[in-house]
Order: structure tokens, then sequence, then C-alpha cells
């Protein structure tokens, strides 16, 4: 790691005390982004970018006491400026290395409290800090995100709690496209959140680092209606079972206990000139704390053959196929015969308890029957039962050879489901297993515990097994969300979208069939997600059957790495279109998807090193608009002078592997 620091200590002494103040100000390192700090009766901030107001004064608050309210009426005791030019490495991420290069205010106040700003060329993030001795007690937290402009927002509410609890959600979203004064005034919604501020510039509020402490929601700003306010869930002191579900049903009037000594988590705004930024963007890895796991070579991401959205579905076999041996067993043939490293075996291995295996199902023979065939065995399982027996659970199956664990129904982030979710993460470090969770949103834990491969929160491919039609129309509209996301949620982290439906349809022909699922929009589209979508470990969520009738697509597919070492957003708009390229070492690949719209774009290949190329190029055919499962294949020379206009049809995409001509 390389860190360059500077530090200049300002002597303000009329920073002391509970008059009004003059502004602090802070500028990025490139100088375009300004945040003003004023100091009085409250602390709020504010941030522009160029001629652009991004934040207006927001105050800014956490309270510790019936009578402690940290921000308010503060007396601060020194003020430091530091700049920070540092870099740490990322094995299991979209890059191999991330730049982290900010200039940084700390305001030290009397009370023992401290609160940090960083102000980075791409956004701006604060945190409270504590250096109490023993316990503290956080009643409230006041977060404020202020607009000078009613601007639209692409906000993903929370719309199916469970049981009605307000916090109790899967963190699945699609979008509502309003207005922030539009925005429902009794709901939640989760980050990222996205605003339009005009002219190219986009906003996107996010979260980092949350560790013993809730994850942060938003609200509509009851005293300003194009402003958002933080909510966060109190601690659940009771709760109850329902079905797999844990659903608090009393809280306590505090947010969380904790040690005096701490940071708490940040709060960020990403600023983008330009929506294609936001495809590259390092806030969420930036913000988190370092990997704690000291030895990290076990870790190794890859791709899954995966039983559940498919249905088990396997035909032209001579057994019946479910949740048995012998299907499992086809899979990891089918794994091991295109080069994934993993199968997942979801729920119904299990009877209740992790230790009661159904019978139907050997876990022993298929991690043995795995092993020989270089293919591991990736095991789900609910919430409430890996927090209950995680210290058995882990090592008996650790033991065994299993690789990992697919968690699932964690469906809230209070304190008391983060604290869970650290302890999981560092039992399963230590027994050396992988983590998929689902029901949950990443928070930053994925950089310091990187054994945590994947996250849910996504409205993923399952979604379209049961999307319901509305006057013979689709309801859930995929291919948008679909090029939506990668500008808004996956800007938090991986994502667990499971794609690779070989069964695609159009706008007209889609249905949501359970146990025949299909996907909306084209072949290529779902083909495309696999360099665009972030997921170190990344599923192939059709059937083996079906991709052995499709082994072209298959082929390709099983090449594409799911981490890399170079990301490059080549263009995008977002919920209209998305392109970019990754690298892993000499090989190159590129990923174009469309909404509805059907587009012809051009890709600049200047990325591209020295020399000459071959690429392999699956696009949309001609009739895809009508036979959506319709594809070309074509293989070309290609140098990094080279420019490539591409079709993409409605619910298209375009991609390709592009590699060294030797």
């Amino acid at each position: 790691m390389k860190k360059l620091l500077f530090v200049f200590l300002l002597a303000l002494p009329g920073l002391v005390g509970f008059g009004a103040q003059a502004p602090l100000v802070v500028k990025s390192p490139d100088g375009k982004i300004v945040l003003t700090v004023n100091v009085g009766k409250e602390i709020s901030w504010q941030v522009n970018h160029g001629d652009t107001k991004v934040i207006v004064p927001s105050a800014i608050s956490l309270t510790v006491s019936d009578k402690e309210v940290w921000g308010k009426d503060a007396k601060v005791s020194k003020v430091t400026t530091t700049h920070v030019n540092s870099s740490f490495e990322t094995p299991f991420y979209k890059k191999s290395k991330v730049v982290d290069c900010y200039n940084q205010l700390l305001l030290q106040c009397a009370g023992n409290y401290s609160l940090e700003f960083r102000v980075y060329d791409d956004g701006v993030a604060y945190r409270f800090a504590s250096n109490r001795k023993g316990e503290l007690t956080v009643k409230s937290e006041e977060a404020n995100f202020n607009f000078a402009g009613d601007y639209k927002a692409f906000v993903p509410y929370i719309n199916d709690m469970r049981e009605g609890e307000r916090y109790s959600y899967s963190f699945e979203s699609f979008y509502d496209e309003i207005k922030l004064s539009e925005m429902k005034k009794d709901s939640l919604a989760i980050v990222p959140l996205l605003v339009d501020l005009g002219n190219g510039k986009k906003a996107v509020i996010l979260e980092g680092g949350v560790e013993d402490y809730p994850g942060l929601f938003l609200i509509v700003n009851p005293e300003m209606h194009t402003g958002l306010k933080g909510e966060l869930a109190p601690y659940p002191l009771e709760g109850k079972q329902s079905g797999i579900n844990f659903i608090p049903t009393k809280r306590a009037d505090y947010l969380a206990k904790t040690t005096g000594k701490r940071t708490f988590p940040w709060r960020a705004v990403v600023i983008s000139s330009n929506d294609a930024e936001l495809l590259n963007n390092d806030m969420s890895q930036k913000l988190a704390a370092p990997n704690r796991i000291t030895d990290i070579s076990w870790i190794k991401p890859g791709k899954a053959a995966w039983d559940w959205w498919n249905g088990t579905n396997l035909y032209h076999v001579d057994f019946v196929s479910g949740m048995n041996t012998p299907t499992f067993k086809y899979f990891i043939d089918f794994a091991s015969a295109n080069k994934l490293e993993y199968v997942v075996v979801d729920a119904g291995w299990s009877r209740g308890s992790l230790m009661e295996v159904n019978p139907n199902i050997d876990i022993k023979e298929l991690v043995e029957y795995g092993r020989g065939k270089n293919v591991g065995i990736i095991l789900w399982s609910g919430w409430m039962s890996t927090d209950k027996e995680k210290d058995v659970v882990f090592p008996h199956y650790a033991a065994l050879g299993v690789k990992g664990f697919k968690v699932d129904f964690f469906d809230h982030d209070d304190q008391k489901a983060v604290q869970s979710t650290w302890a999981i993460a560092a039992s399963a470090a230590a027994n050396k297993l992988l983590l998929d969770l689902h029901g949950l949103k990443p928070e930053g834990i994925q950089r310091t515990y990187p054994n945590v491969v994947n996250f849910e929160g996504v409205k993923g491919l399952e979604n379209f097994k049961w999307s319901p039609m509305v006057d013979g129309k689709i309801k859930d509209d995929a291919p948008r969300y679909d090029v939506t996301a990668p500008y808004t949620r996956m800007m938090a982290g991986p994502m667990d979208y499971t794609p690779g439906a070989m069964q695609n349809a159009t706008r007209t022909t889609f249905r949501a069939i359970n146990n025949r699922p299909m996907s909306q929009g084209t072949r290529v589209h779902q083909m495309a997600m696999y360099t665009i979508f972030e997921a170190p470990l990344q599923m192939l969520a059709d059937s083996p059957t079906a991709y052995e009738k499709e082994q072209e697509c298959t082929d390709f597919i099983a090449k594409v790495p799911t981490v890399f070492d170079e990301t490059v957003a080549l263009d995008g708009e977002v919920g209209e279109y998305v392109i970019l390229a990754r690298r892993k070492g000499d090989v190159w690949y590129v990923g174009a998807m469309t909404d509805w719209t059907k587009r012809d774009k051009t890709i600049d290949f200047s990325f591209l090193g020295e020399g000459t190329y071959e690429a392999d190029i699956f696009a949309d055919g001609v009739n895809a608009a009508k036979e959506a499962t319709d594809y070309t294949k074509t293989i070309t020379r290609l140098t990094s002078k080279d420019k490539k206009t591409v079709t993409l049809y409605p619910g298209g995409g375009w991609t390709a592997r592009i590699y060294p001509v030797k």
C-alpha cells in the first residue's frame, strides 16, 4: 500500500463556543467539489460541484442521551485538514487496485467526539467518531440530504414488509422515477438512491463502513420536500419466527448500544458529471474497513451451477430430477465439463436444523464426487438457523469439504442483524467458508471479510418467475431495471442477480411461469450480464440441460471471469443503456445492454493495448425483436484504433471476448 499524508493544523480559536462561526471550506483534490461546513447552533454541510449546488445546508447530529446531542451547540476544540493519497489491493473486485485520494476535515469537539469529512474527486462523505470509555447508547441520528431543486430521483421504496413490520424487508426494489416532492411521505426507501441534478450530473446517496450499527433508510424530508432524511431501525428487543423469517415484535427507544470508542458509518454522496462515471465508482470500497483475514489464499471466486431458478428441471435423464443425489451429480458433471468452480445446493437439502439432512441427498457423497471433478459444493441456509447453529454447522461442513454457504432471509439490518452478519462472516472465515448473503444489501463488509463474495438485495432474475401481468402487459420492466441497477444498486457492492436464462422472451411473448421460467429481453442481453454485473460468485441460473442445448452460448459464459484487473466505463445513461469493458490479464470482456428501445451505439476500442486482437462477438440477431433467442456469433480482428457500431435490439445486448493474437 502506498500512502502520502500531509497534515495542516488550523488555529481557529473562534470555533470554540456556541455562536455562529465562519464556514469551513474544503475542496476535492481536483478542485471541482467544494464542501462547506457551518458550525453554530447546529452543524450543517453543503456541497457544490462546479456551478451546481448538490447539497444545500443540511443539519447532521447524533443523539447519545436525552440531554446530549452531538452536533448541536458544538464546542469545536481543534480543526485539522489532511491530504491523503493512498491505494489498496482489491483481489476480489472489478479492478486489482483502488486509489484512495481525498482531502479530509476533522472537527474535534468537547464531549469526546469528532466529526470527519472526506472530499474526493467523485464525492463527499462524513462520519461521527467517539472516544468515550465504556458503553455508549445511540438514541437517534439526524442525517439530511437537502437538494436545491425538485429533481427527478430513482427511488427504491420498501414495498413488501414482512408481516407489516416497518424495517423488515428483503432490500429488493424496483425504482419509482419521480420528483423528490412526489415521494410518498410515509414510505421508506433504501440506498443507494440516485438524484438527477440536470446537465448530465447525478448524485447518489450511499452509506459505508456499517458495523455494530443499523443500516440507513431514507424518507422525504417533511420540512423540505426537495430533501431526504435518514431513518434507522431501532434495536429489536423481541421477535418471533414466521416461517423462515424473523419478525421483530418490539423495538427499543434507541438505535444501538455499542462501545464508546469507535467510528460510526459513513454518509456519502457520490457526484458524477456523466452517467458512465457511476459504472466505475469505488466509493463503497474506499469507505469500508480494511481486510481482517490474514490468509486469503483459500478464497476462490468463480461461477456456479444452481438449481433453484430452474426448479431442478433436467430432461433426457434416467432418474426423476429433484432434491436428490443423482440430480446434483448431474449438476456437478455439467459444472466440471464447463470448468465451473461450484454447484450451489439450494433450499431443501436440510430439514429444520442444518445438521439434519434430507435423506434423499448425501452431502458427503456429493462433496467427494465434486472433489474428484474440481467442483466445490455450496449449501443454502436460512439466516435464523445459521445465526443459531454457526458454531457447530460451519466446522462440521467445512471438515466435510463444503466450500461455502448461501445464507438467506436476513430481511433486516438493524443493529442485531448487522452484529449477526459480522459474526457469521468471521465464523465462516475462521472455517475457510465462502458466503453469499441474501435478503441483505452490501454495506462494506465485503472488503473487511472478502470471503463474503456476493449479496442479493436486487430484483434479480427470480422475480420474473412470478412477475404479474396487468391488462395483458408486463407490470415489472426487467430490461429497464437491468440498465438502472449498474448505476445505483451495484455502486454498493456485488449483486447476486443470477443471470443466464436460455429461454428468452420479447415484451409480447413473455409469461411468468414459475416452473418453466424465462427472461425478458434477448439471449445476448442475458449473456452481457456476465461482464456487466459485479459478482465474485456468479450463478448460471438455468438448467444444465438447457445450457447443453445451447453449448455455443454456454462456452462463452463459462469463460467470463468473475473478478477483474481493470474496468473501463465506455458509455451509458441510467435507465437507458450501459456499455463497459473489463480486463482480466491480457483478455478484455465487453458488455452492452439496452432497455426496450432499439439503439445503434458506437464502441471505441481505444482501451485495447498495442497489437492485434481477435474478438468472439455475440450480437442480437436481426429477428431478435420477434424471437428473443435469436443471436449471431462472429469472430473478427480488432485493434485499439477501431470503432464499431453495434445494434442493440429491444431488450437486447452485445458482448465480446477479446484476446491478443499470438
